[in-house]
């Protein structure tokens, strides 16, 4: 069985409450929730983790990685700047797709660039919560 990481940066536990009109009402705690209905169809494991902390989410990389076949992420605010999770992302050796709710580009000037991007195989942005099962399915025959 293949194990997907399922990656959530900082103000993503507040999903639901938090800007409703732009995240939905979904909460973290159901997303995930979903994530492990559809990975336990898909035939993949799925390991979730939130932090409002660089740190915590490099942490938790560092150490499930080896054990993990590919990772989801949603670096929220960290996306814009955060280039110690970037080179953690690179340096892991492992297909990570970035995953937004809003649509970046859309959004105002200083959300449009990602430093994550280009260390990703894929980015979904602006599909609401359906871009995190649509990221669970490109793992299914990789």
């Amino acid at each position: 069985m293949k194990t997907i990481l399922v990656i959530n940066g900082p103000n993503l536990n507040l999903l639901g409450r938090r800007e409703p009109d732009v995240y939905g009402r979904t909460t973290l705690p159901e997303i995930e929730a979903m994530m492990k209905e559809k990975g336990q169809k898909l035939g993949l494991e799925i390991k979730s983790f939130q932090s409002n902390h660089e740190g915590g989410l490099i942490d938790f990389i560092h150490a499930e990685y080896q054990t993990a076949d590919g990772i989801i992420i949603n670096p929220g605010a960290f996306t814009h700047y955060s280039y110690a999770l970037r080179d953690c992302l690179a340096a892991v050796d492992r297909p990570v797709v970035e995953v937004h709710i809003s649509n970046l580009q859309q959004r105002e000037e200083w959300r449009r660039k990602s430093v994550m991007t280009e260390v990703c195989i894929g980015l979904i942005s602006g599909l609401g919560i359906d871009g995190y099962l649509l990221a669970l399915e490109y793992f299914i025959d990789k």
